[in-house]
């Protein structure tokens, strides 16, 4: 196995020297995992001095230029796939020509791929030689893994223990060194930042790093080959690092282009970075786009994009869940909820002034965990009003859950749960039942509560809360 990729340096007939203590080895050789350290990140946090990050120094920061970004693009032709931008099959329902940029079809299934290939073939002889090192819940993991393995240098990535286990398994495959530790991201990026230091590994910032940045950067000179003189781009925003780079590509061949962020209002990072005049911690609630949620944008990102943005756009979570569930049945993509951000920010009203305009879109990852994809749809055929639950009480006589299923069957109303309840109700004579159901859309739904209404004397539907009302869907 090449230097940096060894289950455990420093170990010795299963002793911990060094301050390291023992790997978990897969004897298959796809790579090594670390689920414990001696010295916790807790502890690091605690005790150590904050390690600065050369390339990403807040009191220094670095703005890339065009050149970077056409140097990246010539390095990395050979190693990335060049994504298709086809027209959107429902351009004509969004009133735009509206264009899908499908990044999400990188090998790993994600943009980060374009910049982690970039950074690692900038690097010095030495340096490839001794290894690299980063932080990541998932997808620049796995990036920087994968090409890591590909063009022969060491990867360590430090994984927060909220990471999903298939992506962890990922980097694995791609013979990555892979040391699971770590509250949150914060704490998993200070150790990583430690044995950086500690074994000379390079750490890369996966959003930060001018590199990075510059590869990102490459999608949008394909953008512009694939649809001339476009409108407006629309670009989801955690780091910032991505819409630095495809900023400034844009506008230098393209400057009448209007560059829009989107962001999850669980972590609207840039825009507070924007309203406070510089980047500051914005705190993180659970999020359906988990890869927007990054509590602080870079500060090289930050410098390099503000003066590029034309607006940014905060959008509920339920408008992301749509939008996962539109481009399933529209356009048959599957993307984790920071890549259908661009189409959330549309379907909830928030960018009209496009319509008659030729739009592209940016579908930027498609690593969506399976369980995480089933709630998405739900609450996306809910928010839509396509899934409603609601409790009726209805007669306890012989046939009348069977007289509930009548209405239900005459309106064309297909039962997905039903389940009744007797013990706790005052009227011993009455049964409630909890019936799940699927509508055609929000005017079937609100059909079939005005019926219920008028037949039945206790009805009671859900208040979803990811419920989009009526108004609102008429709107878009």
């Amino acid at each position: 196995m090449p230097e940096g990729q060894k289950s455990a340096e420093g170990t010795k007939n299963g002793k911990v020297e060094n301050g390291k203590s023992p790997s978990v080895t897969n004897e298959n050789g796809n790579g090594s995992i670390s689920m414990d350290t001696k010295l916790k990140a807790s502890q690091i946090l605690h005790n150590s001095d904050e390690i600065i990050d050369p390339y990403c120094d807040p009191k220094n920061p670095k703005k890339i230029s065009f050149h970077d970004i056409t140097s990246a693009a010539f390095l990395i032709k050979d190693g990335i796939e060049r994504t298709p931008c086809p027209r959107s099959t429902s351009s004509e329902s969004y009133g735009m020509d509206l264009y899908l940029k499908k990044d999400f079809l990188q090998y790993t299934g994600s943009f980060k791929e374009r910049g982690a290939r970039y950074t690692l073939l900038s690097l010095s002889e030495k340096q490839k030689k001794i290894g690299v090192i980063s932080a990541s819940l998932g997808n620049h993991a796995q990036a920087l893994s994968y090409h890591g393995w590909k063009l022969d240098v060491p990867v360590t990535v430090v994984m927060p223990k909220a990471a999903p286990i298939m992506k962890i398994q990922k980097c694995i495959n791609y013979k990555a060194r892979v040391i699971v530790e770590g509250r949150d991201m914060a704490e998993a990026k200070t150790l990583a930042m430690k044995i950086a230091r500690d074994e000379n590994l390079l750490y890369i910032n996966g959003y930060d790093h001018p590199h990075i940045m510059a590869g990102q950067g490459t999608i949008g000179l394909e953008i512009l080959e694939q649809v001339p003189n476009p409108d407006a781009v629309i670009i989801p925003v955690g780091g910032g690092g991505l819409i630095a780079g495809i900023a400034t590509a844009i506008k230098a061949l393209s400057p009448k282009t209007q560059i829009i962020g989107v962001e999850s209002e669980k972590c609207p990072s840039f825009s507070r970075a924007m309203a406070n005049n510089g980047p500051v911690h914005t705190p993180i609630k659970n999020t359906l786009a988990d890869g927007l949620a990054v509590p602080k944008v870079g500060y090289n990102a930050y410098i390099t994009a503000l003066p590029l943005i034309d607006k940014m756009i905060v959008v509920k979570e339920e408008w992301i869940a749509l939008a996962i569930l539109r481009l399933v049945e529209e356009e048959k993509c599957v993307v984790e909820g920071a890549g259908a951000s661009g189409l959330a920010a549309i379907l909830a009203g928030h960018l009209n002034d496009l319509k008659g305009k030729r739009v592209v879109i940016l579908l930027c990852g498609g690593n969506i965990d399976t369980t995480v994809f089933g709630r998405c749809l739900e609450r996306g055929l809910a928010a839509e009003g396509r899934l409603v639950k609601f409790n009726v009480e209805v007669s306890d006589r012989p046939g009348g859950i069977h007289e509930l299923c009548e209405i239900l069957s005459t309106l064309g109303v297909s039962i997905k749960d039903i389940m009744h309840e007797r013990a706790w109700l005052k009227d011993i004579y009455t049964v409630e039942v909890k019936v799940v159901c699927e509508t055609r859309d929000w005017a079937h739904s609100m059909e079939l509560k005005n019926e219920l209404k008028k037949i039945y004397t206790k009805v009671q539907f859900s208040e979803e809360p990811l419920a989009i009302c009526e108004k609102e869907l008429n709107s878009v």
